[in-house]
């Protein structure tokens, strides 16, 4: 068997931007097709605001409904005809005319890491409701480790990243969590993203809606466990990213530190120490003014890194906008976070992503994809919180062949049910493949090399396209 423990260090290194990696992968990684249709995005952005975002409070108003129902937030005028769009979301009301929204996603696996894997990679988890919170071995690949997969290009920038930490990573609870969704699955581990790290001050700390320094965007990378003296933390006193990469390219000359990491491990550092991904991960190259338009927060930031990523080469990175306090989307209790936070730095961030696509000609090639895992119950609950509600959320679409200040999917009185056909995560899924070019009916071998569907029963939303 090839090992790529016996490649000399130096030539491995080199490697990355040789297309080395392409060519090693094993033939049970393989693709089986590569393309359905033509493709009409270059790359995905796909942000999870990881705890249920309300229908009613964000894009499906009901002005008309009960009192007790419509909540205390308003619409407010935008560009899209028959859009119902919150007061506190005035920066995309706006731009409503890049975006369609999908008023009707559904799906019956109400639990916040079932719902995370199901709109992650568009099938439904394993593990049943209330029995399990982290990512399993058996899990379904994420559709980014599918389009990796499928794309790669063998460049030396990794083709799927996941920002600015692993689902879980930060949010309060008894043990560390690992949410499911975002990794390669039954595909393996070298079908897992490569995920950023950047951490909080203390438990009841949020980087996601307070502005963050420069030296805590360091965008370091998650997993790459090191012996004591490669520690990522003992750099953090030498200054800037820069200074650490270049560290860690000196490290890694030394036999000893080299022979310590296994063959997925050394293919992620050598993807981490070339040039390219340096380069981009490097968040300080962005102007300063730029940068305040995104909003200086972890959550505004990390879109603005994303934005990066796509430009220098990735194909598929993940946003998530996690809950590190133990509640934020997750608004059971009340709805201050979500209109004095959560919606002003979602509304930032997004609408600037949107428009800096856009002003770059990178809107057209690239699809973003922004939504929750679930939605919240129209009965609410105290100061109106509300509960979890599957059944119906909605989802943002924009760019990549996706029609611009549109419609699909209309909700009842209530914002309860679907009057019209529910959108599920397998439609979605579907989609997303589709415009990737790669054939949502395609079948890949799982480690017993039998043909498993990356999708199955997903229609491609026709009607969002131009």
């Amino acid at each position: 068997m090839f090992e790529l423990s016996r490649i000399p260090r130096r030539p491995f290194l080199q490697a990355a931007g040789a297309g080395l990696f392409g060519l090693t992968v094993p033939k049970l990684l393989q693709a089986e097709a590569v393309s359905g249709q033509p493709a009409r995005a270059r790359a995905v952005i796909f942000i999870l605001l990881f705890g249920g975002p309300s229908q009613l409070e964000t894009f499906d108003l009901k002005p008309n409904a009960p009192e007790k129902i419509r909540g205390p937030f308003r619409p407010i005028d935008c560009r899209t005809p028959g859009l119902l769009i919150s007061e506190h979301l005035p920066q995309l009301a706006a731009i409503s005319d890049k975006y369609t929204v999908v008023r009707t996603m559904s799906h019956s696996f109400n639990d916040h890491s079932g719902g995370g894997h199901y709109i992650q990679t568009g099938k439904r988890w394993h593990v049943p409701i209330g029995q399990g919170f982290n990512a399993t071995p058996q899990d379904q690949p994420a559709i980014g480790s599918v389009a990796d997969r499928q794309l790669r290009s063998g460049d030396d920038l990794p083709g799927y990243f996941v920002l600015p930490n692993s689902l879980g990573r930060l949010q309060e609870f008894a043990t560390r969590l690992r949410r499911p969704g975002e990794y390669g699955g039954w595909l393996g581990r070298g079908a897992d993203p490569l995920t950023t790290a950047v951490d909080k001050k203390d438990a009841k700390d949020n980087p996601y809606w307070r502005d963050c320094s420069d030296s805590e965007l360091t965008y370091s990378i998650e997993g790459l466990l090191p012996p004591r003296e490669l520690t990522v933390g003992r750099l953090d006193d030498r200054g800037s990213l820069l200074q650490q990469f270049d560290q860690l390219r000196r490290d890694l000359d030394r036999p000893s530190a080299f022979a310590a990491y296994d063959r997925f491990q050394q293919r992620a550092l050598a993807l981490v120490a070339s040039e390219k991904t340096r380069q981009a991960l490097d968040i300080t190259r962005e102007h300063a003014p730029l940068r305040d338009r995104y909003g200086r927060n972890m959550f505004g930031q990390s879109c603005l890194m994303a934005r990066r990523l796509v430009e220098a080469g990735a194909r598929y990175v993940t946003v998530h906008y996690d809950c590190p306090d133990g509640y934020g989307w997750d608004s059971h209790i009340h709805s201050e976070d979500v209109k004095n936070q959560l919606l002003p730095t979602f509304d930032r961030g997004l609408s600037s992503l949107l428009v800096d696509l856009d002003e770059r000609g990178m809107l057209d090639d690239t699809l973003v994809v922004a939504l929750g895992e679930m939605g919240r119950t129209p009965q609410p609950t105290g100061n109106w919180g509300r509960n979890h509600w599957s059944t119906l959320f909605p989802a943002v679409l924009a760019g990549g062949g996706i029609r611009r200040g549109g419609l699909y999917g209309e909700s009842d009185k209530n914002a309860e049910y679907a009057l019209t056909r529910p959108t599920g995560p397998e439609d979605l899924a579907a989609t997303i493949y589709d415009s990737l070019g790669i054939d949502p009916d395609l079948r890949l071998p799982d480690a017993q090399g039998r043909p498993v569907p990356i999708n199955e029963g997903g229609q491609v939303l026709r009607e969002l396209l131009t």
